[in-house]
């Protein structure tokens, strides 16, 4: 059976900012999906340990007083979710997560921030994956479609219902919807295996980053500069 037919884990996070090397996890979902349905689903709700912005409470509907008052200590929460995440790849399970690249590399900053062992570690230092990320797969395989691909835009390209966007479990489930949507419209996505199909990522990625950078060079940042790794940059650099 091809990918898309076999268990699947959506993954979602709502932040206090949209810097992934500075936000701070707010909420988190890990939602289990398998013969189109959810088997199983985890949610936190953190005290990111600094003020949300009015912004990002606008977003997502969280403010600084609520996860104050009802939200666990950031750093269980991020443990938690690592080591949730961690399981479903030793068990060889895609992780599924739409712009994967903002939401692992936040998740890998938090841990960093507050000393807790990285993703990598906890996989007995290998490599982070499988990762499925829709959003990278279809600018790939529909390059010159027109419109936006946040998640809503793609959601309603493919057909799949999200009912509660910024919501960190409805987020997570249409990822997962998403991407089996693309798999059975794009046959050459379908046929690949969850490991090569994580690899080409990675190519596409890198020439989607290397493709915009240069466009925003031609129109006059000569300095700008596009990370182009995926699924996980470097969190070196992370603010305390």
């Amino acid at each position: 059976m091809a990918w898309h037919g076999e268990p699947l884990v959506g993954f979602d996070l709502e932040t206090t900012g949209t810097d992934p090397l500075e936000a701070r996890i707010v909420t988190a979902s890990i939602v289990g999906f398998h013969d189109g349905r959810v088997v199983r689903q985890r949610d936190w709700l953190a005290d990111p340990g600094i003020r949300i912005p009015e912004q990002a409470s606008a977003i997502h509907g969280i403010s600084t007083e609520r996860a104050a008052a009802e939200g666990r200590p950031v750093r269980e929460v991020a443990d938690e979710i690592a080591e949730t995440l961690t399981g479903y790849w030793k068990q060889g399970v895609p992780v599924v997560a739409y712009n994967a690249s903002f939401d692992l590399t936040l998740l890998a900053a938090e841990l960093r921030r507050h000393g807790l062992s990285s993703l990598e570690e906890r996989l007995g230092g290998t490599a982070i994956g499988p990762v499925v990320d829709p959003y990278t797969i279809d600018r790939a395989v529909d390059r010159y479609r027109r419109g936006k691909r946040t998640l809503e835009a793609v959601c309603g390209e493919y057909g799949v219902v999200l009912e509660a966007a910024h919501q960190a479990a409805a987020d997570a489930l249409a990822a997962v919807r998403v991407a089996v949507a693309i798999a059975e419209r794009h046959p050459q996505v379908a046929a690949l295996g969850p490991a090569e199909l994580h690899e080409r990522q990675i190519a596409w990625y890198r020439v989607w980053a290397e493709d915009f950078q240069a466009f925003l060079r031609r129109k006059g940042d000569a300095e700008a500069v596009v990370d182009s790794t995926w699924p996980l940059r470097e969190t070196a650099a992370a603010a305390v």
